[in-house]
């Protein structure tokens, strides 16, 4: 029996997007990163999109709060709070 092996090949860009992606809860305080894709659907989503969280924006981790949730964000010039469960569907890029 003998495996077959794919390789596939991605343009440097893609590759390199696909080596430091993370999600947005995973970025520690005091970090900057760009978003890259949002991954929640429906009204959350969309809601997330109205408020700047849309490819290419620069977002800034401000505070934690000290029982998990929820973590502030700057972005755009204001200060926004998620739960970690939200900003898990959010994939960035660290800077």
């Amino acid at each position: 029996m003998t495996k077959k092996v794919i390789l596939l090949k991605f343009p440097d860009s893609i590759r390199l997007s696909l080596l430091t992606a993370m999600t947005l809860d995973e970025i520690k305080t005091g970090q900057e990163c760009r978003i890259i894709r949002v991954n929640i659907g429906g009204a959350t989503g969309q809601r997330l999109m109205d408020m700047g969280f849309v490819p290419g924006t620069k977002v800034k981790v401000v505070r934690n709060a000290p029982l998990v949730d929820p973590v502030d964000f700057s972005i755009r010039g204001y200060h926004v709070s998620l739960r970690h469960s939200e900003a898990k569907g959010i994939e960035v890029e660290p800077l």
